[in-house]
């Protein structure tokens, strides 16, 4: 189970924190779709693996 906490907002940009993980994962909230380059972003500061799929 995620346990990722809401610890901030500036502007459209919402700041994660998780508490048995180092640092913070930032996620923009745009009006538009997130380009993929955003979404690696994403998984990487949350230590995620990425793998695209056919």
């Amino acid at each position: 189970m995620c346990m990722w906490m809401l610890v901030h907002v500036r502007g459209s940009h919402h700041h994660y924190k998780h508490p048995n993980k180092p640092g913070r994962v930032t996620i923009p909230h745009p009006k538009k779709d997130l380009p993929v380059g955003t979404l690696k972003s994403i998984y990487r500061q949350a230590g995620w693996s990425w793998s695209e799929k056919e």
